[in-house]
């Protein structure tokens, strides 16, 4: 919520190592983020060309914007590898607090009450639980990023994603199955400093990761999740964030 930590950090930071590291003639990957699209009207693609037509919801999505903006204005999309993630979760996530992802949340939900509470919907076409994201593994996540450390020709901003959606009844339902546990989801209201910017779906455009490479299919939902909590959170699950 803090507007100038956002742009110290998310810009000014990042336009300081961009430029140490073209200085130096090193390879720059930078994490940019889905929110960058807003709503999704203009859809979810990757291409530069469509950089200056998008509106971000949030303050955090704006911090995003500015920095991609920047790179294009200074013609270093065409040097640096900008990363936009979509929804990831994975192991290590505790230090991230109220911004981890669902799967770690409910973990801890479940674990404590046997149940799980999801936003209802506040918009008629989509039922409560129903939102929909596209999610992606972090071992996904950080294999796409890998790819563009070793393959240097290719320069731009990249989506990474699994190319698909799932709702977030979806992902509760491997939760509570990853942890053999009947499934139990109680719908409570949005709360209204969000419901006007929330994002209802997501879903990253992937052809042009393909097209830079990368061949590699992602995990399912279902068998992520499962991986996740039955290797890494049950295995852990009295010893906090050590």
């Amino acid at each position: 919520r803090d507007a100038s930590y956002l742009i110290r950090n998310n810009f000014e930071y990042s336009r300081k190592a961009a430029l140490f590291a073209k200085e130096q003639g090193a390879r720059f990957i930078y994490a940019s983020s889905a929110a960058t699209y807003g709503n999704g009207e203009l859809g979810f693609s990757d291409d530069e060309t469509l950089l200056t037509k998008l509106r971000p919801m949030n303050m955090y999505g704006y911090s995003k914007q500015l920095f991609d903006l920047w790179a294009q204005q200074q013609g270093l999309l065409t040097e640096l590898v900008g990363l936009k993630y979509y929804n990831v979760y994975g192991p290590n996530e505790q230090h991230k607090g109220e911004m981890r992802s669902l799967v770690q949340k409910a973990f801890e939900q479940i674990s404590e009450t046997g149940r799980l509470k999801l936003f209802k919907s506040h918009r008629p076409d989509y039922a409560d639980g129903e939102q929909v994201r596209d999610f992606v593994y972090v071992k996904d996540a950080a294999a796409m990023t890998l790819h563009f450390l070793d393959n240097r020709a290719a320069a731009g901003i990249f989506n990474v994603g699994g190319g698909s959606t799932a709702s977030w009844n979806r992902l509760a339902t491997a939760v509570f199955n990853a942890m053999d546990l009947p499934v139990a989801i109680d719908y409570i209201d949005m709360p209204e400093s969000i419901r006007n910017t929330y994002q209802y779906h997501t879903c990253a455009e992937t052809e042009k990761i393909r097209q830079a490479g990368y061949t590699a299919a992602t995990l399912s939902l279902e068998a992520a999740v499962s991986d996740y909590i039955r290797n890494y959170l049950i295995p852990n699950k009295h010893l906090g964030d050590a």
